[in-house]
Parts: C-alpha cells; sequence; structure tokens
C-alpha cells in the first residue's frame, strides 16, 4: 500500500552542528521550530483552463487556511508553489505557512514545462535546507507534490529521475497527483511510489489531506518515529 510505505519516510534530517551558522533569514531566527518544507508543482496549462484551475487555486487557499488552524504546523510547514504553464512561474518562495495571506491568482495557458517546474523547486529545496542547516533548525523531510492533468511537454527525464531517486533514499517525500486525462505511467517516473489519481476534481479533499498529513508530520517530535498518514480514499486512488 502507498500510505504505509510513506508512512516510514518521515524523520528528522539533523543539521550538522559543525555547519551550524548565524541564521540567513529572520525567520529562521524568530521561529526556530522544526520545519517540514513543501514545494508544490502545478499544472496550469491550457488544459486546466475554467473550473479544474479555479478548484486548483482553491484547494491550495484551502491547504494555507487549514495548516494555519493547527498549532503545531503552522510555525513548522514553509510552502512554495510553482507553476507550469506555457512558462514556469514561481509563484511563492518558500515562506512560513504562518506569514503567507494567500497565492496569487493562478492562469490557464500555453504547454507543460513540468520538467522545469520540478527542476526549480527541488534546486529551491536543496538552497532551503541549506538555511536551515546553517540556522541550526532541524527540519522534517522535504515534501514535493505535483499535481497535473496530462504529462510534461518539455525536457523532464532528468528532473524525474532526481525527484525519484531522492524519493527511493528518503530524503524527499514525492507525491505526484494526476488529474482526469493525466498519463500515470510518466507521472509516476517523478517518484519511487506510483502516483495516485484525483477522483474527479476534488483537490478540496486533497489539500485537506495534505494538511492533515503536515498536522500529523509536524506532531512528531522524535527522528525515528514514523509518521501514519490519513487514508487517501476521499480523494484518490492508486
Amino acid at each position: 500500500m502507498l500510505l504505509s510505505s510513506l508512512a516510514d519516510l518521515f524523520r528528522f534530517d539533523k543539521p550538522n552542528p559543525e555547519n551550524a551558522m548565524s541564521a540567513t533569514s529572520n525567520d529562521l531566527i524568530d521561529n526556530p521550530s522544526p520545519r517540514c518544507p513543501v514545494a508544490l508543482v502545478l499544472d496550469t496549462s491550457g488544459s486546466m483552463r475554467g473550473e479544474p484551475i479555479g478548484q486548483l487555486h482553491a484547494g491550495a487557499q484551502l491547504f494555507i487556511e487549514d495548516v494555519k488552524r493547527d498549532d503545531l504546523a503552522r510555525w513548522s510547514v514553509d510552502l512554495a508553489v510553482f507553476t507550469a504553464g506555457g512558462v514556469v512561474d514561481c509563484l511563492l518562495d518558500f515562506t512560513g505557512v504562518e506569514q503567507i495571506a494567500g497565492i496569487a491568482p493562478m492562469s490557464a495557458s500555453g504547454d507543460t514545462p513540468l520538467g522545469e517546474a520540478t527542476r526549480q523547486a527541488l534546486n529551491r529545496l536543496e538552497a532551503r535546507k541549506a538555511q536551515y542547516r546553517n540556522a541550526g533548525v532541524p527540519y522534517y523531510q522535504p515534501w514535493l507534490v505535483i499535481i497535473s492533468d496530462g504529462a510534461p511537454t518539455d525536457h523532464w527525464q532528468d528532473a524525474a529521475q532526481r525527484a525519484r531517486e531522492l524519493s527511493a533514499n528518503r530524503k524527499l517525500v514525492s507525491l505526484p497527483v494526476g488529474v482526469s486525462g493525466a498519463d500515470l505511467n510518466v507521472l509516476s517516473a517523478f517518484s519511487s511510489k506510483p502516483a495516485i489519481a484525483l477522483d474527479g476534481l476534488k483537490f478540496r479533499e486533497l489539500f485537506q489531506w495534505l494538511s492533515a498529513s503536515m498536522a500529523r508530520v509536524s506532531a512528531s517530535t522524535s527522528s525515528d518515529a514514523s509518521v501514519q498518514l490519513p487514508p487517501i480514499d476521499s480523494w484518490g486512488s492508486v
């Protein structure tokens, strides 16, 4: 089962004291809580136009609101949002959820440069992890959530292999989600686990599940503890 295998992936990545330096940003000084960085890579290509893009944006907004309601997760989750619609855009660089008022409106157009969006997300994840280490702030394994209703239209294989290897080595929770019409075989190449098929346009349920998962991760204080994630029955299937 996907969830039982995912449950083994969560632990603290403890910073190396020899590499600890002064914090590179004020938020890591003001809020030294253990962090869980989450990068959303969202397909905003032309095929997502209309209700899908609206539901996707609403779901991402709901995720922020739900995480803020949890006393631990609101201080632990760092969020970044990358869109792939014609060009790659970083709508939000890594920011503590507590500081985020909302996500800029999304529009659907163009093709699907999912490979480049994933590449940028992984690069930013590595940079954010370096900031944690330099500030002496412990962190959980990063999450990469990829949502698409098709398949990449750019050169994506190297980015997929990078995400898959990190996932296999338990350095990344890579969660590809396919909307109706998605090539699940291609999306599965971005993780060591199979892509999940979204049930209809249940973006709201997906992001509620994600926020509930963040609450469970944030409540884990042991570096060796595994986290049992909520079931995905309400929004998807393998």
